[in-house]
């Protein structure tokens, strides 16, 4: 149930056995997963969802993201996603998230970017005001990240070693028919050697979405590591889609808890 205080809006949830992996840790995608459906919501909520957009041939589209993890939420955890909006910041929308336990303190706090697309000239929206979208008057100011989500390229100077092939199939696929955008979190994930996955935890995840992957194509996942502080890792991986990136995360692991 998802309920509403002043312009944020919350929902309970329980991190159940399937959102995490062998040290009952949440994936970063199934962050991901709670965060889209909890965004889905509240842009309901400030009257301009997905069903009122469809009407006007218009959806938004995810951008940028970065969440950082200040506490592993982990199997059976009891806590409260809060999402808002901040509004307009240029070209994009941003909002924000946060994840908390019961005596409110953090576990997961996130920012991310927006575009309005116009889905019949496959394009930008650049009218947000006809729309409303820059009147909704549900905006708040509180910041999860102050730092907007960044724009995320791979090293300069370093040749990325390949992290195999995925085709966006039957379970990527999400209700507009195209790769959902956690599906690009677990691919990203999945690039990296399961050593590292396993026995490192995730504290910053940071991944810009560039190009619709649809059914059946095939993307080239590469990668680059570099050594972060105190035994950690800082991987780049990217999604070439035809020699064309579709998504470019990065990935900074510490030493587990």
């Amino acid at each position: 149930m998802v309920r509403r205080k002043g312009n944020k809006f919350f929902q309970d949830i329980e991190v159940p056995c399937y959102d995490v992996d062998a040290r009952f840790r949440m994936k970063p995608a199934s962050f991901m997963d709670f965060a889209q459906e909890l965004g889905n919501s509240a842009a309901d909520g400030i009257g301009f969802g997905f069903d009122y957009l469809q009407k006007n041939g218009v959806a938004w589209v995810l951008s940028r993201m970065h969440f950082h993890f200040d506490k592993a939420p982990r199997w059976r955890d009891a806590l409260t996603l809060s999402s808002w909006s901040k509004g307009p910041d240029g070209l994009f929308f941003l909002r924000d998230f946060r994840l908390e336990g019961p005596e409110g303190e953090s576990y997961v706090r996130c920012t991310s970017s927006w575009l309005l697309v116009d889905t019949v000239a496959h394009r930008l929206f650049r009218d947000p005001i006809g729309a409303g979208i820059l009147a909704t008057g549900g905006e708040d100011s509180d910041d999860a990240i102050e730092e907007r989500a960044p724009k995320i390229t791979m090293p300069k100077g370093v040749e990325p070693e390949e992290a195999g092939t995925v085709v966006s199939s039957y379970s990527d696929i999400d209700f507009l028919g195209h790769t959902n955008n956690a599906r690009y979190a677990v691919w990203s994930m999945d690039a990296i050697p399961y050593e590292d996955a396993s026995s490192l935890a995730v504290t910053d995840f940071y991944i810009n979405f560039n190009h619709e992957v649809r059914p059946g194509e095939r993307v080239l996942l590469r990668r680059v590591r570099t050594a972060a502080p105190d035994g950690g890792a800082d991987y780049c991986v990217e999604g070439l889609l035809e020699g064309h990136n579709c998504f470019t995360a990065r990935i900074i692991l510490a030493a587990s808890e």
